[in-house]
């Protein structure tokens, strides 16, 4: 199957990398911070979508947009200086995006993460040549599980969303995904199969790309 694909398109966040621990730490101490109370595991479940949207969720009605983007952009910081020591790709990621891009498949990147994150990896990892589409959360109007995202990115390649099949790591992602039309590869770093059990748009799961050919 994915060898019929014309273009593959990767979340970030947990997907090439695994740091999503990292951005539900920086959010759990920020919300805290900011008097809330919810646990870890709790923090976990609201972490998707832009910032702002995050902390509406949170805090509905508390804070003005100008102040959701300040302490969205603290969280980011301290997510950066928290995971750059740790900042490395899924095992196995870095040969199957050089097989592709050999095979002139065409890639893209559709994420909820704000440019300077996307930028962050990219830079540190080394990949950047591989990707010829990037839609970050800066980039759309409404926020995944809406499919914008994975339709901007198709529509960047120069590809239909049937042609596109889509690497993501949790329901909220799989669920934009099916939105779009889109088949999903997911990687199980965050989430079990079972929270996946409602979605008819995965092709299969896998634990990271070791095993995986395109």
């Amino acid at each position: 199957m994915l060898a019929q694909a014309k273009a593959f398109i990767f979340d970030l966040n947990g997907t090439m990398i695994n740091d999503m621990p990292y951005h539900v730490g920086a959010w759990h101490q920020q919300i805290v911070a900011l008097g809330g109370t919810l646990s870890l595991e709790e923090v976990k479940h609201q972490c998707y979508g832009k910032n702002d949207e995050l902390l509406e969720r949170v805090f509905p009605g508390r804070f003005s947009m100008q102040e959701k983007l300040s302490i969205g952009a603290n969280k980011e910081a301290l997510y950066r200086v928290e995971f750059k020591p740790h900042l490395q790709l899924i095992a196995g990621l870095d040969s199957f995006l050089k097989t592709a891009f050999e095979k002139k498949i065409k890639m893209g990147i559709g994420s909820a993460a704000i440019n300077a994150n996307i930028d962050f990896v990219l830079d540190n990892t080394g990949t950047r040549n591989y990707f010829d589409a990037i839609v970050s959360a800066d980039d759309v109007s409404i926020s995944k599980p809406h499919p914008e995202t994975f339709l901007k990115c198709a529509q960047q390649l120069g590809f239909a969303a049937s042609e596109c099949i889509v690497f993501e790591d949790t329901p909220k992602g799989v669920l934009s995904a099916q939105s779009a039309g889109m088949k999903t590869v997911v990687i199980k770093s965050m989430h079990q199969e079972i929270e996946f059990a409602d979605f008819d748009n995965i092709l299969f799961f896998i634990e990271d790309y070791t095993h995986l050919s395109c």
